[in-house]
C-alpha cells in the first residue's frame, strides 16, 4: 500500500513567513504536527488568526510572531493533526439519543431488567423509556415484545438495535403506536408478525419503528432518516429550541472527540434550519454537510428540493450539495442486499430498495443535477446494484469530478473491486463496524456472512490497493465516535480465517480521517490539511501516536479541539 503521509523527524517543514500583516491569536508549539500536505508533511509549530493558519514552521520562527495578546498553548511533544473529518455519522440521532438509556454492555435477561427499571425510577415522567445498543443476540433467544413484558408491562418501553436498523418494543409501545396489530409498510420496512396475528415486538427499519420513537417526542428529528419529509405543520420556535438543544448536544460530543467537520448522513431542510439556528447563536462548533434524502417512493421531481437546499446552504460551515439513498439493510436481521442466499437460507437474499434499472435513472439524474451522491450499501448485491448505477450516470453524463460514494461496504464480490477505482468512487468505511474490531462481536454476524465469505467481508486495505480513495468515520450513533478508538481499531482490526488482513497503516488511517474525509466531501480547499491560507480547524492529541503503540491509540485522549480558530474542547478546562 503507497503511504499517504511521510514518516520520519527529519523531513523538511513547511518555510515560515517573517513577517505576518496580522498578529497571531494563537500559537501551538513545541509539537510534532502531521500537517497531511504531501509538499510539506512535517511542523514544530502552527500561527492562527482570524480562523485560519497565517504561518507554520519551525518552533523557534513561529514563537517570534507572537504578540502580547497571543495565546501560546505549549503541545509538549503531542501530535498536532487536522481537525478530524467524520465522514459519515447522524448527529441529530446521536443527540437525542445521549439522554437515552445506553446498554452498550448489557448482557441477559437479569441485566437488561435491573438497567430499565432503574432507568424508569429515574425517569418517572417520560413517554417512551427508549434504549440504545441492544444487539441481536442480547438474550439467549430472538427477543420478543414479551420479554421486554415481563421487565415494565405498564411503560412504554423500547431498545433500539447497535446498528439502528432494528427496534424491539414491548407491548404497551405497540399499542400506544398504533401497529401491535400490524401496519402496511414500505417495501423493506416491516413490523414482524407472529402466529397470533399480533406483532412480535421485533420492527425492522425506520419507517416500521417511526411510530414508536415518536412516543418520546422525537419524531422531527427521524424525519430526516425515516422518510426524507419535512415536519408538518413546521415547528413553532419553541418546539425548535428542543431540537435545537439536542443538536447542540450532539455537537459538542463531537468536539470532545476532536471533530470539526462532518457528513450527517441523514437530513431534510429541517435539519440545515436547525443549524443554522445554532450558527446565528455561536453554537455551530463543526462544519456540517447535510443530504436529501432520497427515499424509494419519491417521484425524480422531488430532486428540485435537492437543487434548493444545496442554493440556500452552501458556506464554510453549513452545506447540502448530495443526495443519500438507502440501497439495502444490514446484515444482522438479513436484510442486506447479498448476490448469493444467506446461509441456511435457501431463496433469501433479501432485495434492493432501489432494483438496477431504476437506480440507474435516479443516479443519472442526480450527476446530471451536479449533486453528489451516497449510497448505504453493505450486501455485495447492494454494492454492485450501486456501482452499476455511477458507471450508467458516468456513460450518460460524461465522466466529472463527482466523488460519489458508497457507504460501509461490508461485503464485496471480488469481480467489483477494482471497479471502485476506475469509476472513482469513494469508498467511505467505518473501521469500528468490522466485527471484533472494537464494541461489535465477531458472532453471530459472521456467521450469517457464512465461513466461505469472510475473505470478502470488511475489506478496507484491499479496496484502497485497488485504487479507491478512502475516508474514514464511525457512524455514531451506531458505534462510539471516539476518533481514537476509530483509529485503535483500523490498527489491530481481526484477520478473519481465510482472509487476508486488512489494517492500513497509522498515517494512511490519519489520512483517510482527515484529508480523505475532506476531499470526499468536496472541502479539500477549506480544510483536512493544515497550510497557509486553511481553515484553523486543528487537534491536539494526549500524546504522540507515532510513538504510541497500535493497541494503546485506542486509549489516547484529545486535549484541544480548535475549529476556525475558536478551542472548542479543551481538556483542561471541561473535562
Amino acid at each position: 500500500m503507497a503511504n499517504t503521509g511521510v514518516a520520519g523527524p527529519a523531513l523538511t517543514q513547511p518555510p515560515t513567513q517573517k513577517v505576518l500583516e496580522v498578529t497571531p491569536d494563537m500559537i501551538l508549539t513545541n509539537a510534532r504536527i502531521l500537517t497531511m500536505d504531501r509538499a510539506a508533511p512535517r511542523a514544530e509549530a502552527i500561527a492562527v488568526a482570524s480562523g485560519k493558519i497565517v504561518a507554520l514552521g519551525a518552533r523557534e520562527t513561529i514563537e517570534a510572531l507572537a504578540g502580547g495578546q497571543t495565546r501560546i498553548v505549549d503541545c509538549k511533544g503531542a501530535t498536532v493533526l487536522p481537525g478530524f473529518y467524520e465522514s459519515h455519522l447522524h448527529l441529530v440521532l446521536g443527540g437525542a439519543e445521549l439522554a437515552h438509556l445506553q446498554l452498550g454492555h448489557v448482557e441477559g435477561a437479569d441485566a437488561l431488567a435491573r438497567a430499565f427499571r432503574d432507568f424508569a425510577a429515574r425517569h418517572p415522567d417520560r413517554p417512551l423509556l427508549m434504549a440504545q445498543g441492544g444487539h441481536y443476540s442480547m438474550l439467549d433467544h430472538p427477543m420478543t415484545r414479551h420479554d421486554l413484558d415481563r421487565i415494565i408491562n405498564d411503560r412504554p418501553i423500547a431498545i433500539g438495535a447497535h446498528d439502528h436498523h432494528t427496534v424491539w418494543a414491548n407491548t404497551k409501545a405497540l399499542e400506544l403506536a398504533g401497529i401491535l396489530h400490524g401496519a402496511k409498510m414500505p417495501h423493506g420496512h416491516e413490523v414482524v408478525m407472529g402466529d397470533d396475528g399480533l406483532a412480535t415486538g421485533e420492527l425492522r427499519e425506520f419507517e416500521a419503528f417511526a411510530a414508536v420513537i415518536a412516543l418520546g417526542g422525537e419524531a422531527r428529528l427521524n424525519l430526516g432518516i425515516a422518510t426524507g419529509a419535512e415536519p408538518s405543520p413546521w415547528p413553532d420556535a419553541a418546539a425548535q429550541a428542543i431540537d435545537r438543544a439536542k443538536v447542540a448536544n450532539g455537537l459538542a460530543h463531537a468536539a470532545r472527540h476532536g471533530v470539526t467537520s462532518m457528513v450527517n448522513m441523514d437530513g431534510n431542510r429541517y435539519t440545515l434550519d436547525l443549524l443554522a439556528g445554532l450558527k446565528r447563536e455561536g453554537q455551530l462548533t463543526a462544519r456540517v454537510k447535510v443530504p436529501f434524502h432520497y427515499k424509494p417512493h419519491m417521484e425524480l421531481a422531488e430532486l428540485d428540493r435537492a437543487d434548493a437546499m444545496s442554493r440556500d446552504f452552501d458556506d464554510d460551515w453549513l452545506s447540502c450539495g448530495f443526495v443519500k439513498l438507502f440501497m439495502d439493510g444490514v446484515i444482522d436481521s438479513g436484510t442486506a442486499f447479498m448476490l448469493n442466499d444467506y446461509p441456511g437460507r435457501p431463496g433469501h437474499r433479501s432485495e434492493p430498495l432501489f432494483p438496477g434499472p431504476v437506480f440507474n435513472r435516479i443516479a443519472t439524474e442526480i450527476d446530471r443535477r451536479g449533486l453528489q451522491i451516497a449510497v448505504h450499501a453493505i450486501g455485495d448485491g447492494a454494492v454492485r446494484t450501486t456501482i452499476d448505477g455511477y458507471e450508467a450516470a458516468q456513460k450518460a453524463n460524461g465522466r466529472r469530478d463527482s466523488r460519489h460514494r458508497i457507504e460501509h461496504i461490508e461485503l464485496i464480490d471480488r469481480a467489483d473491486v477494482p471497479r471502485l477505482g476506475e469509476l472513482g468512487i469513494t469508498a467511505s468505511l467505518q473501521p469500528p463496524h468490522a466485527p471484533g474490531a472494537m464494541d461489535f462481536a465477531m458472532f453471530p454476524t459472521l456467521d450469517v456472512i457464512g465461513r466461505n465469505r469472510w475473505r470478502d467481508a470488511y475489506l478496507c486495505r484491499t479496496l484502497v490497493e485497488a485504487g479507491a480513495p478512502l475516508a474514514f468515520a464511525s457512524d455514531w450513533p451506531v458505534t462510539d465516535i471516539s476518533i481514537m478508538r476509530g483509529i485503535g481499531a483500523a490498527l489491530t482490526r481481526p484477520v478473519y480465517e481465510g482472509a487476508e488482513d486488512q489494517r492500513v497503516p497509522l498515517l494512511d488511517v490519519l489520512r483517510a480521517y482527515t484529508a480523505g474525509g475532506a476531499w470526499a466531501a468536496h472541502r479539500e480547499h477549506l480544510t483536512g490539511t493544515l497550510r497557509t491560507g486553511m481553515a484553523a480547524d486543528m487537534v491536539v492529541l494526549s500524546g504522540d501516536i507515532e510513538r504510541t503503540e497500535p493497541n494503546n491509540v485506542a486509549q489516547m485522549g484529545i486535549a484541544l479541539t480548535i475549529c476556525g480558530g475558536r478551542v472548542t474542547w479543551d481538556a483542561a478546562t471541561m473535562m
